[in-house]
């Protein structure tokens, strides 16, 4: 009796070892999942995603959103490549343990082209049509849109309360739009260190990630790992699906794109700490307004363009000769984390409007890592106007484009509007 009950045990081991092997793993679904302009916003978008390695290879399946039973929805191919950026990067778990990231995976990235301006749709990832449905918009080609914009929120696991603050920040936005905006644009900061996987998968989990497309830049946080020995651009690359039209060593982070007869122009201040990064940086940006005619032009980068503490000069001093010379209308930043705004500048003083450029850069949005202003006492006669709430600071930015303007609003917590700003085009000479 007792060898037949070790022969029934043996054979239950056994059997129950074949089920474990025969057991298939299950994959990961596809995430980190966000869609970017294609170099042409009204006809284009580029979507990433990631999933796992030696999994199946998964695709995007799209549709209108009007198309409620995927009867017309269309597969397309990714380009695929296994990423290990982000493996074995000193990070920290949500309950503030410290751990190294431990993830690679297959970068997927899809282009898709020829979609119709100004419509809403949707997607599914994954190796059959029948993934979680996110959504999008087209902006549309009549010259009339609406954008939130925000930054410097620095999201990080550990500290929910910066990611929450951002969020309730763009459901105020929405709401004082009346409605959803056609897209959203950063300018940078949006994780507290880039090379820490598990905060951009996290962030990209968020409803704004899942219906919106996002345009952004690289800033200092998204470029680097908690220990600042393996900082780069490699990390923002590789979580976006930027159009690959930048310079040389920046493709996939510096790019332009067309936001109907608005051109944006996508820079990573990073690569322009030295003036050999700078001069390579404007050179490219002369070949890319030379190369696309456009009625308004709009440059964003994360560094500063006034420290609004008290109005002294940053990058406003490398860039406003060459803004004035090719005529931008627009230029973005943000990092300083206190809103500033001038009056229409060219030669370095105030003009009328449509006829320089209007610079502006967003508060911060974490309500943890704003900073206090003091008294204006440099460019008092360029910068109209400064805000910040001091350390616990949350705003960002409403813009609204018209074929006649563009109108950038600065709206704080509470939805209450505290400055606004009217780009007008420009004016032949």
């Amino acid at each position: 009796m007792k060898k037949l009950k070790s022969i029934l045990f043996k054979n239950l081991i056994a059997f129950g070892v074949a089920i474990t092997v025969a057991m298939p793993v299950l994959a990961d679904a596809p995430r980190t999942v966000i869609v970017n302009p294609g170099e042409d916003a009204t006809t284009s978008a580029r979507v990433n995603w990631h999933s796992d390695i030696g999994g199946p290879d998964t695709y995007c399946y799209l549709t209108t959103a009007g198309d409620t039973d995927w009867s017309e929805a269309r597969r397309i191919e990714p380009v695929r490549e296994e990423c290990t950026v982000y493996d074995n990067m000193y990070s920290k778990k949500p309950d503030g343990q410290d751990f190294y990231e431990s993830v690679r995976f297959i970068r997927n990235v899809a282009s898709l082209e020829n979609l119709q301006p100004g419509t809403r749709y949707m997607y599914r990832l994954g190796e059959n049509a029948d993934g979680e449905i996110r959504y999008f918009s087209t902006l549309p080609d009549d010259g009339t849109w609406t954008a939130a914009i925000i930054s410097d929120f620095h999201s990080y696991t550990p500290i929910p309360g910066r990611k929450r603050a951002a969020m309730s920040m763009l459901d105020k936005l929405k709401e004082v739009n009346g409605g959803d905006f056609d897209m959203i644009l950063h300018i940078g900061d949006i994780t507290a260190w880039g090379g820490s996987y598990s905060f951009w998968r996290d962030l990209y989990d968020e409803p704004y990630f899942r219906n919106y497309m996002w345009a952004g830049v690289n800033g200092n946080h998204d470029n680097m790992d908690r220990t600042s020995k393996f900082s780069g651009n490699h990390f923002f690359k590789n979580v976006n699906a930027n159009p690959l039209n930048g310079y040389d060593g920046q493709e996939g982070v510096c790019y332009y794109t067309k936001l109907g007869d608005l051109l944006l122009i996508a820079l990573n201040s990073e690569a322009m700490r030295s003036s050999e990064g700078l001069i390579a940086a404007q050179n490219w940006v002369e070949e890319v307004i030379a190369g696309n005619s456009s009625r308004r032009i709009a440059v964003m980068e994360h560094y500063q363009w006034f420290y609004g503490n008290q109005g002294a000069a940053s990058q406003f001093s490398r860039w406003n000769e060459f803004f004035d010379k090719h005529k931008v209308d627009l230029a973005l930043s943000a990092n300083n984390h206190i809103y500033v705004a001038t009056h229409p500048v060219r030669d370095g003083k105030v003009t009328a409007p449509g006829k320089g450029t209007v610079y502006i850069q967003t508060p911060s949005a974490d309500n943890e890592r704003g900073v206090a202003a003091g008294e204006l006492t440099d460019n008092t006669e360029l910068i109209k106007s400064r805000w910040t709430e001091g350390p616990m600071t949350v705003g960002a930015m409403l813009m609204k484009v018209t074929p006649d303007s563009i109108e950038i609003s600065l709206y704080n917590r509470n939805g209450d509007l505290i400055d606004s700003n009217v780009i007008m085009p420009r004016i032949s000479e």
